[in-house]
């Protein structure tokens, strides 16, 4: 990335922000009333919708029902209106990119749920991009991460994702950028996504989008693990102020 592009001689980056500093995140929880979990998770000016189904009995062939775990079936989409690179002339469900992001998903999320207690059994994930300006992928996680707890499924510890570029002044050393904007992912340097589990220190997803030399990797690999601790921290206090709230309720 374009080191004068996208950081100042300041220090501040085109919206602001200081390199480790994260967009404005907001979250809420049970948004939907027909789903068992939901959650609604906004990061910048990125958009993402998540929805549960489940536990419930398999659909289809019982033959695939693992017999030993529940299934996890994880679909994600872009609004049409979303933007970004996520627009496409054809249906958004069915493009490349939204069943990679599904793939990834799955995969992060088959670590982090104790799938062992609902063996022959279906767990399905449905996660929406409302609006697209960088990190869909991350904020993907994050909030299917909040609609898993919204619908009760026993998980091994809350799952977050966060993002970290690598700027490059002119003069100077290397800058690693915390959360990036769909501009600063529109420069063309290598992106790490990474998914952890923040109780544990678990590390489920390293998605690198470019080369990068070993000595340039772990700043940028640590900055993503610290957006990841800061994104926590705020949807944490959101999940305890929903349950403050449902037990106020039923007290």
């Amino acid at each position: 990335m374009a080191g004068l592009e996208l950081v100042s001689d300041a220090g501040f980056r085109a919206d602001g922000r200081r390199p480790d500093e994260l967009r404005k995140v907001r979250a809420r929880l049970g948004v939907l009333a027909r789903a068992d979990g939901s959650a609604y998770l906004e990061q910048g000016n990125t958009k993402v919708l998540a929805a549960v189904y489940g536990p419930h009995e398999v659909r289809g062939s019982r033959a695939k029902a693992p017999p030993d775990r529940a299934l996890l079936s994880c679909r994600c989409s872009s609004a049409p209106f979303a933007g970004g690179g996520e627009r496409r002339r054809r249906p958004p469900q069915g493009d490349r990119r939204s069943g990679e992001r599904a793939l990834l998903l799955r995969g992060v999320l088959e670590g982090a749920v104790l799938t062992h207690l609902y063996p022959r059994s279906q767990i399905d994930v449905h996660v929406q991009v409302l609006q697209a300006d960088g990190g869909e992928l991350g904020a993907s996680v994050s909030a299917a991460g909040l609609a898993l707890l919204d619908a009760g499924v026993p998980m091994r510890g809350a799952v977050v994702a966060g993002s970290a570029g690598l700027a490059e002044p002119p003069a100077g050393p290397p800058l690693a950028l915390a959360d990036l904007s769909a501009a600063e992912e529109a420069a063309g340097g290598p992106r790490l996504v990474v998914a952890t589990l923040p109780a544990s220190g678990h590390l489920s997803l390293c998605q690198l989008s470019a080369r990068l030399h070993q000595e340039r990797l772990q700043p940028v690999l640590d900055m993503a693990q610290r957006a990841c601790q800061g994104l926590h921290a705020v949807l944490d206090a959101v999940v305890r102020d929903r349950l403050r709230r449902d037990t106020a309720m039923n007290e």
